[in-house]
């Protein structure tokens, strides 16, 4: 009695309605916004990763010069 009164009620489906139709609608705006900036994204992150190994390289340097 309790389970088929439970799929009968229709409280809160307009609510969960909304809130798929709002997270496909912001995906997809996510989707659109950022996909022209993916390029510069890549190139940005790839440049930070080879600073950071030029850093990487200069500090292994230089303990190897403190310890010798």
């Amino acid at each position: 009695m309790a389970v088929s009164d439970f799929v009968k009620d229709e409280n809160g489906a307009v609510t969960v309605d909304w809130v798929v139709l709002t997270a496909g609608v912001v995906g997809l705006n996510m989707v659109l916004l950022f996909a022209p900036a993916r390029e510069a994204l890549v190139d940005l992150m790839t440049e930070i990763g080879v600073t950071m190994g030029i850093v990487g390289e200069v500090m292994q340097e230089s303990n190897n010069l403190g310890n010798g």
